[in-house]
């Protein structure tokens, strides 16, 4: 089992400081503040054995919370950093130039000699994708079941973007019409370049036609890793997602923490990949978030979770944008019938219940660990962080007490099963 630690990048502070210093994230010492702590804890990260960090991507959050990730945030922490991979689950891909990206990604990648991972995602929050997406006209997603037009919008232009960075980060140029983009632009003539000559000589074969024009996109560089870096999928909740993810060879993160629904889909995974010539063990290419809270005991560490992140910063705001229904309960369906979970039942209970929140004491947290194992063996194992919600030494002891106590463990089991199937 690989182990990463997924920031929610925030200011520190307590609710009545965010209302206090409101907006908070426009003070430049508190930004300062969380810059420091994400660098210290990916330093400790790294020391700690842990495989990689990462980010979400959300932007103009004056609250505080969720702060990241541009790709200046991953620089900023390989840069710092020697053997940790980076990166953010994930990009929101409609509302990103599928070029930038691709060389961005690309450059990172050079740089860090391989440090980088890149993860995907649709994007749901109106309040940024729809002002850097405004050439799609409202693409943010919902996370609702019914089927809305930006929804609709959202996907094509999110697989859209996908295929032209495969096609970006391949060795051969490449000719792209879509519904959203077209390279080369104009698609039918081409670009016109005056520095025909010269490219013809030395750039790439089939670049440029008789005419002058630009007839190919070469995009270079190419990543450091071939044929690309790794790649996750967000917040994975859906056998589509799965499947898809395991046709395209990407490592698909999920948030469902049932454990029945996550043995299912890990072996819809395997299935998937099966069918694609891709030979998986369960669990092989799959990552799983959870949130950890240890303490002496269950009630101490209850208490610290409901101090943190789960008490503080994500019951309403996983309500408001629909998140709560991947921790809904058969017996909700006769009390909420028709009807999404209300905030209140954005309760610690819930999360342990379900197995989302390992809490307790070292054996409580390492029975859930188990469990997991049992259901699913996820490759990678992401912890959902505190980083801005609870103090930073909390935090810290944290990882400490998780490194020291569970990740051996769990690494060296995972260890000797591949020593196992390969013997």
């Amino acid at each position: 089992m690989k182990f990463m630690f997924f920031f929610y990048p925030a200011i520190p502070a307590t609710l009545d400081e965010r209302e206090k210093l409101r907006p908070i994230a426009a003070r430049t010492e508190n930004f300062q503040e969380m810059l420091s702590e994400i660098i210290e804890l990916s330093q400790m990260a790294e020391d700690l054995g842990f495989t990689a960090v990462t980010f979400p991507e959300h932007h103009l959050h004056t609250e505080g919370g969720e702060m990241g990730s541009l790709p200046v945030l991953t620089q900023h922490v390989l840069a710092n950093t020697k053997t940790l991979l980076a990166g953010p689950i994930g990009y929101v891909l409609p509302g990103w130039n599928p070029l930038r990206l691709a060389l961005e990604t690309a450059w990172m990648d050079q740089i860090s000699k391989g440090r980088t991972i890149a993860g995907f995602a649709r994007g749901y929050q109106a309040r940024w994708l729809n002002p850097m997406a405004q050439h799609l006209h409202g693409v943010a997603a919902t996370n609702t079941y019914e089927k809305t037009d930006s929804d609709v919008v959202n996907r094509e232009a999110f697989q859209e973007v996908f295929e032209i960075l495969k096609l970006a980060w391949g060795e051969k140029p490449f000719r792209y019409k879509g519904k959203y983009y077209e390279y080369p632009y104009p698609y039918e003539t081409g670009t016109p370049w005056p520095a025909d000559k010269w490219t013809r000589k030395y750039g790439s074969p089939g670049e440029i036609d008789d005419n002058g024009n630009i007839q190919m996109i070469d995009v270079v560089p190419k990543p450091y890793q071939k044929p690309h870096p790794l790649l996750f999928q967000a917040f994975s909740q859906s056998e589509a997602t799965i499947r898809w993810a395991a046709r395209e060879g990407i490592i698909p993160t999920l948030i469902t923490s049932d454990l029945v629904d996550l043995k299912n889909y890990a072996q819809c995974m395997v299935d998937e990949a099966g069918k694609h010539g891709r030979i998986l063990a369960l669990g092989e290419e799959l990552g799983v978030f959870r949130g950890v809270y240890m303490a002496e005991n269950r009630e101490q560490a209850r208490a610290l979770a409901m101090r943190g992140l789960m008490g503080t910063g994500w019951p309403g705001w996983a309500h408001d944008f629909g998140f709560t229904e991947a921790f809904r309960m058969p017996e909700d369906d006769v009390k909420y019938p028709n009807q999404p979970l209300p905030v209140s039942e954005a309760t610690m209970e819930r999360f342990e219940k379900k197995h989302f929140c390992l809490v307790g004491d070292t054996n409580d947290v390492r029975k859930e660990m188990d469990l997991l194992v049992e259901a699913a063996n996820p490759e990678w194992f992401i912890w959902q962080s505190d980083q801005g919600y609870l103090p930073l030494d909390e935090v810290k002891r944290q990882m400490e007490r998780f490194a020291r106590e569970v990740m051996p463990h769990y690494r060296e089991t995972h260890e000797k099963e591949k020593l196992a199937s390969a013997g």
